[in-house]
């Protein structure tokens, strides 16, 4: 099992790197060429619209074979990238959107397809591990991979920066291929099947839907206040819009931290408490930034990067460890899009309500996270029995479920 949790860790490396340093030098790429701040920015839609039709993605992945599908899907965007080599001018933008879109569609399937192959590769005991780790990775991965991206664009161009972002799926599928699992998995569903399926599986039971929930609050209320970070560090401390990549590189630190330790949290505590954890860790860092002094605002990046693994990992274990393996595809894809869907909502909002000035959606999206914690641990905490005093009889407590 040792085996497999470090090839699927040395994978996240491997697909931190190449999707980094391509979103960064994607954006650049289309800014050279049209002089568009608008059109590079629609790079990064191409990406993320996929994440609404995840459902339907995740069909897909429990209907065929997951590691020829999960191979398949790499060795394609392997072979897709190097048609990059043909843009030359702005006439040639749109392969530059096409690849993303491609990007964009892979990580849907790559993320449900290997949501599926977690279990059948490891012990339930270690996937919160390994789902930890893997975050680290990927967060780490984010600090040094955007620079590399950049450094290699500005020498070469970004012809070199795909070529050798080709390469990383590639090998990222012979890893697939390396992996032992433990029973093959099911691809021919005897529940259910359709879209609706995988809604039900994560809407079924309170172990998964409470935990995909928290998580989906937590990362909508960090798109709700992307805008707020910026107008809180030019406006309201008067410092240079640059001192933002000292922020993202403290919130990555954060990041790693926080992802190393959740599976330990996940084992001790169970993955609804810790995604509420999580939730509400990211409501300290938003009433952080609000002071005005800057070091507070830097430690606060650090707790928004610490909270926020805590809420996905532990919604990602949660789907994986209460799932049927038959359903694994749609229930993976179909929470993704619950947790990273609201955020093409929660950004133009958070946009919007800046105007108000930095500080009150970083105040609604504290009240909205802590609420939503709160409302879930009492939830917990009606739930679970009362403990019988010693030489009493135990009672039985009716629960509403």
């Amino acid at each position: 099992m040792r085996r497999n949790a470090i090839l699927f860790v040395t994978i996240s490396v491997l697909s931190g790197c190449g999707g980094s340093a391509m979103a960064l030098v994607t954006g650049i790429w289309i800014l050279d060429l049209t002089r568009s701040s608008s059109l590079a920015a629609l790079a990064g839609l191409c990406v993320y619209a996929p994440t609404l039709v995840g459902p339907w993605c995740g069909v897909l992945v429990d209907r065929l074979p997951r590691r020829p599908l999960v191979i398949a899907v790499n060795l394609i965007l392997a072979a897709v990238l190097p048609t990059l080599l043909a843009v030359r001018g702005p006439g040639q933008v749109w392969l530059l959107f096409c690849v993303s879109t491609v990007y964009g569609v892979a990580y849907v399937l790559v993320d449900a397809s290997e949501s599926a192959l977690l279990p059948a590769a490891l012990s339930p005991d270690e996937l919160g591990h390994v789902n930890g780790w893997r975050s680290s990775a990927q967060e780490g991965v984010k600090l040094v991979a955007p620079l590399a991206g950049a450094g290699l664009y500005a020498w070469q161009g970004g012809h070199l920066v795909a070529l050798l972002a080709a390469a990383l799926p590639a090998l990222a599928a012979v890893l697939y291929a390396l992996l032992r699992l433990r029973h093959p998995a099911r691809t021919v569903a005897s529940r259910p099947t359709g879209v609706r399926a995988g809604h039900a599986v994560v809407w079924a039971s309170p172990s998964t839907r409470l935990p995909v929930i928290l998580a989906g609050v937590a990362i909508a209320a960090s798109g709700f206040t992307t805008a707020a970070g910026y107008a809180v560090v030019t406006d309201e401390l008067g410092l240079p819009a640059t001192f933002l990549g000292v922020l993202l590189s403290t919130q990555g630190l954060g990041s790693v931290a926080g992802g190393l330790v959740s599976g330990r949290l996940i084992a001790r505590f169970g993955a609804t408490t810790v995604a509420a954890l999580g939730t509400a860790l990211f409501a300290v860092s938003c009433l952080g930034r609000c002071l005005p002094w800057w070091p507070a605002v830097v430690a606060a990046s650090v707790v928004a990067g610490g909270g926020l693994p805590w809420a996905v990992v532990a919604a990602v274990t949660a789907v994986q460890m209460h799932s049927p393996d038959e359903l694994l595809g749609r229930a993976a894809a179909t929470a993704n899009t619950i947790m990273f869907g609201p955020i093409a909502a929660a950004i133009p909002l958070g946009s919007a309500a800046v105007l108000l000035g930095g500080r009150p959606p970083l105040v609604l999206a504290a009240v909205v996270c802590l609420v939503a914690a709160a409302m879930v641990r009492r939830r917990l905490t009606v739930a679970r029995p009362p403990v019988p005093r010693r030489g009493s009889r135990p009672s039985v407590r009716r629960v509403r479920p």
